[in-house]
């Protein structure tokens, strides 16, 4: 999920994250070391969780009005479902387009990113069905009537296998699944090993399957720990991923069991309707630690947020990792003086500029071990998924959080504590981006929409020169970039902004090479995308996507061809808006 902004509005669900100094490296000389100590706080028993924000921010006035259809009288769905038949040249924004090797092929000549729209949380209910069903099928119509390639649907595992290990209720998942195949949209399927709930836009609570709580419940040390002894219980801890701690398995055993029941029961829709399998790795379905917890105002933005190593697990692994180090009295603990969750990088001894702990020997240790530990989990889990949907058709993903803030300093604190090792001296997106492309996986990436003059400068964020770092490092790994917006946003200048990236066109990137990213997944689905204005500019910037890098037609002449489609499709819209409300 994609943090962001001072002030938080709410983001629909499980995405996170997120300005700069940027002066030229200075040979930073005699920095000090700043050792561990050996003390240990009790631990507190405290869960919480992370993810998305929502600034009032200011933008640009709207282009030009979009037309409003005045047809009451069609504005039963089964009706409006008739209408989509009858626009003339529709068929131009349906084209048949397959996920082959992180691209769309079957595009046109000048390239497009195709778009998908995520689904609501709780789409699927606690008993397994479909929720607001009559809704569901009405959004899902309006969405194919704006062109939108698919959905993203979020599995979760404490919903399917809640009752007990290996029994697995796909229920409400079949239905759903079978409305987006009659209608012709693609699935981005997400195996969300993670707990829903605790985070601003979270519309519902999914704790984890019942009996993996029982055993966190009877073993603490399963959750994610901080230095004070907090307990995170929105993913299983990393450290444990190969100890048979659920019920005689292992979390990564779990995992594969999930996958592999889903594949089994969905098979016949993999490769046709279910075109990518985006693998949940931590808390927000992100490849990360869950350094910045916002249930409890744990943490707030911008902090620095605080390293997640302290349970008996992982500790364990650093000990080792000291000792074949050489240096023993490291592997105690993590570091004590990297402040707390809501300090900023200069209120430290570790993250500061001048002589911080993260630049010394020791800190090039502890960081080293940490990322790599993160590394070491998404290796696992997507050699698994990449054996188990092998020659099924279907791309994997993996979505890394856009953490942006503090980012134009030079330790990037909020990264690090992420298990993001990038500083102002080291590259750490190249190490994941090379990671996944050893598994031919998608590097997903979020704030695609956030420009750095939005984002507080004083905490020197900077999300669009992330943005562009994550698209060099992928570009040199060879692997596929989709992206994701951070925060719900119906304005043209948040979609001209996605449509600037998702173009990948940076200066380093001008060697006429036509590179686009794969896709882009737009967050979410919801009453607010329906209304008449936000809907009219949604249509308009579906269309420009789909046409690619190299068109040179403007966006007012794009949004005025999209008009017509937005006239004739209004009732169904409003059936889909009003259907959501209830």
């Amino acid at each position: 999920m994609a943090l962001n902004l001072s002030h938080q509005l709410g983001t629909l669900a499980g995405t996170p994250i997120k300005s700069g100094e940027m002066t030229a490296p200075s040979a930073d000389s005699s920095l000090s070391v700043s050792p561990p100590s050996a003390m240990m706080p009790k631990a507190m028993n405290l869960n919480y969780k992370a993810h998305g924000m929502d600034p009032n921010r200011n933008v640009s006035p709207p282009m030009s009005p979009v037309l409003r259809s005045n047809r009451a009288d069609l504005s039963v769905a089964c009706k409006a479902f008739a209408v989509e038949s009858t626009v003339s040249g529709f068929e131009t924004m349906e084209e048949q387009r397959t996920y082959k090797e992180g691209g769309i092929t079957g595009k046109k000549e000048n390239g497009g990113v195709p778009v998908f729209v995520m689904m609501p949380l709780d789409s699927v209910t606690m008993g397994n069905t479909v929720n607001r069903r009559k809704a569901m099928k009405a959004s899902l119509q309006a969405l194919k009537s704006a062109g939108v390639e698919g959905i993203m649907i979020d599995v979760w595992w404490g919903l399917v296998e809640r009752e007990s290990p290996g029994a697995y209720n796909w229920g409400g998942y079949s239905e759903l699944l079978e409305m987006a195949k009659k209608l012709g949209l693609k699935v981005q399927a997400v195996m969300s090993f993670h707990q829903c709930g605790g985070n601003v836009g979270d519309s519902v609570t999914i704790p984890l399957p019942q009996w993996v709580v029982e055993e966190v419940d009877k073993d603490p040390d399963l959750a994610y720990t901080d230095q004070w002894g907090r307990r995170n219980h929105e993913y299983i801890s990393l450290g444990a991923d190969t100890l048979p701690v659920l019920k005689g398995r292992t979390p990564v055993q779990c995992y594969s069991d999930f996958m592999r029941a889903f594949r089994d029961n969905f098979k016949h829709l993999l490769g046709d309707t279910i075109v990518e399998i985006q693998v949940g790795m931590g808390p927000a379905g992100e490849l990360r630690y869950p350094s910045y917890p916002e249930q409890n105002g744990t943490w707030k933005f911008p902090g620095i947020g605080a390293f997640q190593c302290y349970d008996k697990y992982s500790l364990s692994s650093l000990k080792a990792a000291a000792e074949a180090y050489g240096k023993p009295e490291w592997g105690g603990t993590g570091p004590t003086d990297a402040g707390h969750y809501n300090n900023w990088p200069e209120d430290t001894q570790f993250f500061k500029k001048e002589d911080g702990g993260w630049n010394t020997e020791y800190g090039e240790f502890f960081l080293t071990w940490y990322s790599q530990m993160l590394l070491d989990h998404g290796e696992r889990i997507l050699s698994s998924a990449k054996s188990i949907f092998e020659n099924r058709g279907v791309k994997i993903s993996v979505k890394i959080a856009g953490i942006h803030w503090h980012y134009g300093t030079r330790s990037h604190a909020p990264e690090l504590t992420a298990g993001y090792y990038n500083t102002r001296f080291r590259d750490g997106y190249l190490p994941i981006a090379q990671m996944l492309a050893r598994h031919n996986a998608i590097f997903n990436f979020t704030c695609i929409e956030m420009r750095d003059h939005e984002q507080p400068q004083d905490a020197l964020c900077a999300p669009e020169k992330l943005v562009n770092q994550v698209a060099l490092a992928t570009l040199a790994a060879e692997v596929p970039l989709a992206g994701e917006n951070a925060l719900p946003r119906y304005d043209d200048y948040a979609h001209e902004q996605i449509l600037k990236a998702s173009a990948l066109s940076f200066d380093q990137n001008s060697e006429g090479e036509n590179r686009e990213m794969c896709a882009f997944t737009y967050l979410r689905m919801n009453p607010e995308l329906f209304q008449a204005d936000n809907w009219g500019k949604f249509v308009g910037f579906v269309k420009k996507m789909s046409e690619g890098r190299d068109s040179h037609r403007c966006w007012e002449e794009v949004e005025r061809e999209a008009e017509h489609f937005v006239h004739v499709t209004q009732p169904l819209v409003q059936e889909a808006a009003v259907a959501l409300t209830h």
